[in-house]
C-alpha cells in the first residue's frame, strides 16, 4: 500500500518505518511523547485562532445605505 502524498511522491512502509526509526534516533524514546504533546497544544491553539477569526467576521455587522 502506498500513499501518494502532495510533498513526498510514492512513499510506502519501508519509507515510513526508516523515518519513524531516525526520529526516535535524534529524540530518544523519552522525548518523543513532549514532542507529540507539544505538537498537539500547538494544532489546537492554531485552530482557537482560526475560530475566534471566523466569528469575528461572521458578527462584524453589516453596513446598511
Amino acid at each position: 500500500m502506498t500513499y501518494n502524498l502532495l510533498f513526498f511522491g510514492n512513499i510506502g512502509g519501508p519509507e515510513i518505518l526508516m523515518i519513524v526509526l531516525v526520529v526516535l534516533l535524534f529524540f530518544g524514546g523519552k522525548k518523543i511523547p513532549e514532542l507529540m504533546k507539544g505538537l498537539g497544544k500547538g494544532v489546537k491553539s492554531f485552530k482557537d485562532g482560526m475560530n475566534d477569526i471566523e466569528k469575528d467576521i461572521n458578527s462584524v455587522p453589516e453596513k446598511k445605505d
